[in-house]
């Protein structure tokens, strides 16, 4: 592809010999003389004159004399869409294997791919152009929308309720029994029975070995474009605003309820029954004991302000120091003291 086309494809504005031939995409160190590459964080700005790339997509503040360009405002969702179209996802061939059980009263959409040993429970259905890689699981009465994707080992629990769009990486579990237990006078713990779904709407994707837990009455809900990273912990009755990332090892304890377009960056734990606010971001490792307010940046445990928590993040590797002082000043004052 002329580098004129792939510009005119990405919806960026070409610098430099638009004949340029490409023929795939990198990373910049990586690229080769042929293939394009992307700068979108300026900690990397200094291999914009050492990578072999033939373009580099960039933003409209760079600066790189000599080379080839495609600037676009956001060069990182830019390169997204050059990846797609050099290396297109596959979609298997429509059809059932014949390891596949399905129950007798399944409803399936038009154009399934449903791999081996694949097992469909009695009541469900799904949608049209549904991918189902081999041993996925789903449970009766499970609802699926259109264009569903489920890698190997999925599992889709009983009565719950997906949209269209969705993608379950390998091991995700969604509506397995939330952790609620009610002790008894013996000390022992009686099981309370889960009586609740799981809903996930539209362009949701949940990771490899994930789990979004079921309540014992009401629901779990992830919403419009929630994207759960791997090995997350969603308890049960949580409710997940829009475009929300939940990032590696984020754990949330039950009834949490989080705002749009918020992040939970990775190892963030979350202690339940409590609300965190619209475009809050949790750096690596927060945890959140209490509601957080809207468009925060929040650190440390307990979560307080990032900016705050770097001072304290400062101090705190001097804190011998301090004492030692201290300590010193103390001593002189008591002595002066006694006599």
């Amino acid at each position: 592809m002329k580098l004129a086309d792939l510009a005119v494809r990405l919806g960026c504005s070409p610098e430099g010999p638009a004949d340029v031939e490409i023929t795939g995409v990198a990373g910049m160190d990586e690229a080769s003389e042929s293939e394009v590459t992307f700068l979108s964080n300026p900690k990397y700005r200094r291999k914009l004159q050492t990578t072999r790339a033939a373009a580099i997509i960039v933003g409209p503040d760079v600066d790189a004399p000599g080379r080839a360009l495609l600037r676009s405002d956001n060069p990182y969702l830019a390169f997204a869409k050059a990846v797609e179209l050099f290396r297109p996802p596959s979609r298997p061939a429509p059809g059932i294997h014949p390891t596949a059980v399905i129950g007798p009263d399944v409803r399936l959409g038009r154009n399934p791919s449903i791999g081996p040993y694949v097992v469909i429970e009695e009541g469900v259905v799904l949608g049209d152009d549904c991918v189902l890689k081999s041993f996925v699981m789903i449970y009766r009465n499970a609802q699926i929308g259109d264009r569903f994707l489920a890698h190997s080992h999925a599992v889709v629990r009983e009565n719950v309720r997906i949209a269209s769009d969705c993608v379950l990486q390998n091991g995700a579990v969604i509506g397995a029994d939330g952790f609620g237990f009610a002790k008894q006078s013996d000390g022992s713990y009686y099981k309370i029975a889960p009586a609740g779904t799981v809903v996930v709407e539209d362009g949701v994707e949940v990771q490899a070995h994930a789990c979004i837990d079921r309540p014992s009455v009401g629901e779990t809900r992830l919403r419009r474009g929630v994207k759960v990273d791997n090995l997350v912990q969603v308890g049960h009755s949580c409710d997940i605003g829009e475009n929300t990332l939940l990032c590696a090892q984020a754990g949330l304890a039950g009834s949490t309820k989080v705002g749009r377009q918020v992040v939970l960056t990775g190892q963030v734990g979350v202690a339940g029954h409590l609300t965190i606010g619209d475009n809050v971001i949790a750096t690596a490792q927060s945890g959140i004991p209490s509601d957080v307010a809207p468009n925060s940046i929040v650190s440390g445990y307990p979560a307080i302000d990032n900016a705050l928590w770097l001072k304290c993040a400062a101090i705190y590797s001097k804190l011998p120091e301090i004492y030692a002082a201290f300590r010193k000043v103390r001593e002189s004052t008591l002595g002066k003291t006694e006599e």
